[in-house]
């Protein structure tokens, strides 16, 4: 059977009867059993609802009838994304029994398409982190290095797709946890603009700036899934009404004359040099397929960390409220209402999630609102101009997606500044709304994988699949 299967791969395999759906949900689970000990990377699994779906296909198959487009295509969901009848916990001991009664609408048409949901992924909790070390139930290890991080908050599903224990995976991105972790373990992972998937049945962390995307092994991949998943849903008020254009055919258009930014905010201080490295020859290619790159300044990118864990951290402290005890999730009784409140939260948030609570509390409280939230609005305000200015004479943006590789388990757990600087990259784009890809470009020592980023306008996802694909095709990966 074939060890590293495409979406597109698995369809075809089905429809010429060289192998049934369950047939595959059963190798997977094998994979799975022999490899997730290693690296952690699922922390629940649904075979009755697998395999359920996969006896769908394959009678779908056995009628001769078309298949649609991720017919029996075996695929992971980040623990923070509802799941019918499925443990849902957000990495948190707070919601460790919590099984939701819905879909995500993002699963719902991923199931729709005929895709098969082997199991949850692992997560930091709440989708707070860059390293998937904030998870409760202990960190992900990186399948291209098993001694390192596999990048966060996404780092199960990066770690699945890379290990090759399911064909394509669903993240979410809320300052860089689709694309970090997909550049650290050699994927390609995107983000769509704000609104341009569905965020209903997603777990808020920060509701301005979560995402759902998908992580896959190579673009066409991607463009299916993001066909899948987009579009309008009367179920989330902030999703788009724009239309869905056919990324898949798309991303076969020519790239010869498109104009391609190259920020310098981006290539400053605090840059492995391998990364430098492997993202000029990743320019180089661009040059080769005939772009026209062009020096672009992006004058906040500066402020860009601080803005993001300003709001960030504001609309954390105001999601994650509900978790007292009473409503949702776990409760540590107490001899009081308030005994209760403190039990409950001291016993089931980690370290981390009660940093940005308390951060975010702080920022929002009297006298300091206008001091910090306020400001860091109108930073991010800024932010956005930056883009939008930068797209009047720009097609798309390319930067690295991580100003390093990744780095050891436990490297930086003792310093959170410097675990928030991992985002340095990928937080502008989250604050500005606008889609962005990872892509591999290639590997430091022939070991560690490099992302290259490619951004575009809001709702440009379309032409940052089209590069992508561009940049695959003229194996990048292996710069």
């Amino acid at each position: 059977m074939t060890a590293n299967w495409t979406i597109d791969g698995v369809r075809e395999a089905l429809a010429a009867r060289k192998v049934s759906a369950r047939e595959l949900v059963g190798e997977f689970y094998r994979r799975i059993t022999a490899r997730n000990p290693e690296l952690n990377a699922y922390l629940a699994l649904s075979p009755e609802r697998a395999y359920a779906q996969a006896d769908k296909v394959d009678a779908l198959v056995a009628t001769g009838r078309p298949l649609p487009p991720l017919a029996g295509a075996p695929i992971a969901i980040k623990d923070v994304i509802s799941t019918r009848g499925i443990t849902t916990t957000c990495g948190s001991r707070i919601l460790q029994n919590y099984v939701p009664p819905y879909d995500a609408t993002a699963v719902e048409r991923l199931e729709a398409a005929g895709a098969v949901m082997l199991g949850k992924t692992n997560c930091d909790e709440f989708a707070m982190g860059s390293s998937n070390e904030n998870s409760a139930y202990g960190p992900v290890k990186n399948p291209a290095a098993p001694d390192r991080v596999p990048g966060g908050s996404s780092g199960g599903s990066a770690a699945v797709v890379a290990a090759g224990l399911a064909v394509a995976s669903l993240g979410t991105d809320t300052g860089g946890s689709i694309r970090q972790p997909g550049a650290l373990c050699g994927i390609a992972a995107m983000m769509g603009s704000y609104g341009r998937v569905s965020r209903y049945g997603l777990i808020a962390f920060a509701s301005s700036l979560d995402r759902i995307g998908p992580l896959a092994t190579n673009v066409r991949d991607i463009a299916t899934m993001m066909q899948v998943i987009a579009g309008r849903d009367t179920n989330d008020a902030t999703s788009t009404t724009a239309p869905v254009p056919d990324y898949r055919a798309e991303i076969d258009k020519p790239i010869k004359g498109l104009r391609i930014g190259i920020p310098k905010e981006y290539f400053g201080v605090g840059m492995d040099e391998g990364v430098r490295k492997k993202i000029a020859a990743g320019i180089e290619i661009y040059k080769k397929l005939g772009c026209t790159l062009i020096d672009i300044r992006m004058p906040h990118t500066d402020y860009a960390i601080a803005t993001y864990y300003i709001i960030a951290t504001a609309e954390a402290s105001s999601n994650l409220a509900r978790y007292d005890g009473v409503r949702y999730g776990m409760r540590a009784e107490g001899d009081s209402l308030l005994s209760m409140y403190r039990k409950t939260r001291g016993s089931g948030f980690g370290p981390e999630v009660k940093r940005r609570i308390v951060l975010g509390t702080y920022v929002l409280s009297a006298g300091y609102y206008d001091a910090y939230y306020l400001k860091g609005q109108k930073v991010r305000s800024l932010i956005a101009q930056d883009f939008r200015e930068a797209f009047t004479k720009v097609d798309a943006i390319l930067t690295p997606t991580s100003p390093v590789p990744a780095f050891r388990l436990g490297e930086r757990t003792a310093d959170p500044l410097q675990m928030y600087l991992a985002d340095i990259y990928t937080v502008t784009g989250s604050l500005a709304g606008v889609p962005g890809i990872s892509v591999p470009c290639g590997k430091i020592d022939g070991k560690l994988p490099v992302g290259l980023q490619i951004f575009g306008p809001t709702f440009g996802e379309a032409r940052v699949l089209q590069l992508a694909h561009a940049f695959e095709q003229a194996d990048g990966a292996s710069v």
